[in-house]
Parts: structure tokens; sequence; C-alpha cells
């Protein structure tokens, strides 16, 4: 009997339609990896930009309070300004730039900025009395009548290219304490 060996190739690797399958299935895989990363980057940066913005409107807020809680009296007011007689007999300003959207403390001609970014910002002014059954107080008539500061604002940047309103309405009644 002869035996003969006789030898079989094994062919190994992908053929051009596993391939092309393959790559196909691993580009929708990279897709849906780069969406989902912009789309956390996104929220991040939104996050991120509420906190700052919401830390910057808290501390104006703060400061201002503070303040108009002290002065002794309001010498004039418009929607997007006050000017008090500070406790210590000075001028103290609050001064709204709608064009520079920033809102500005002005200590005896000395400027600091509170809040950047600022898109509305509105000051209203009141009386001591509440009109009955409401909650709401009567307006003033001229500033030695002003016992009520109503301030309100709201800010927002973009993220990305994107105008966010991340900070909505910020509003607070402030009473001036001395008059």
């Amino acid at each position: 009997m002869v035996c003969k060996t006789t030898s079989i190739e094994a062919r190994s690797g992908f053929t051009l339609t596993e391939f092309l399958v393959s790559l196909a299935v691993g580009s929708l895989l990279f897709l849906a990896v780069g969406v989902l990363g912009i789309y956390s980057g996104r929220n991040f940066a939104s996050l991120a930009n509420y906190t700052a913005l919401d830390a910057a409107s808290r501390n104006a807020l703060d400061r201002l309070t503070r303040d108009v809680r002290q002065v002794n009296r309001l010498v004039s007011s418009t929607a997007t300004s006050l000017s008090f007689e500070d406790a210590d007999g000075g001028t103290l300003q609050y001064v709204y730039s709608p064009t520079a959207r920033t809102l500005a403390r002005i200590k005896n001609g000395n400027s600091r900025i509170l809040l950047t970014e600022c898109d509305r910002l509105q000051f209203s002014t009141y009386q001591r009395n509440p009109i009955g059954g409401t909650y709401d107080q009567y307006p003033t008539a001229s500033p030695a009548t002003t016992k009520l500061i109503n301030v309100n604002w709201t800010c927002s940047r973009k993220i990305l290219g994107h105008t966010m309103n991340t900070e909505n309405v910020q509003t607070a009644r402030i009473v001036i304490r001395k008059q």
C-alpha cells in the first residue's frame, strides 16, 4: 500500500463582505460614542455655567440687599438705576447698562461691576403700606416715600456658540430699614 500525504492549505483572513460589515459596525460604534461625548460635554458645560451664574447672582443680590438695608434714603431712581444717600452721608448708586450687560455699584465715584452678561434688569420702588387683600405694595410717587425696592434680572451666557438661559429670573424685594 502506498501512502501519500497531501497538504491542505488553510487560508485565513476576512473576505471583503466581512470587512465591510465590521467597518460599518465599528463606524456606528464610534459615531455613538462621539455623539455621547458631545452631549455629555455640553451638559457639563451648561451645569458649570449655571453654577457660575448662580453664584454671581447670589453675590450681587447679597451685596445689593446689604447696602439697601443700611442706606438713609433713596435720592432718585429709574428702571435701570438707583441713587441713595448712604449711612456715611456719601452717594451710593446701582446702575445697569443694557449695552454692556452689566450691573455696577458706584460708591463715592468708585465703580465695581457686580453682574456681567445680564440680559435684563429692572428696579421698581414701592411705599411701605400693602394693597389690601394682596401681597403687593403701592408704587411710590417720589423717592421720599420709598420704603421698598424690587429688583429682578435675567442673565445668560453662550455655551459652545449657543445662547443658553442658564439663570432664570432673580427677584428680590428689599426694605430700606432707616426710612
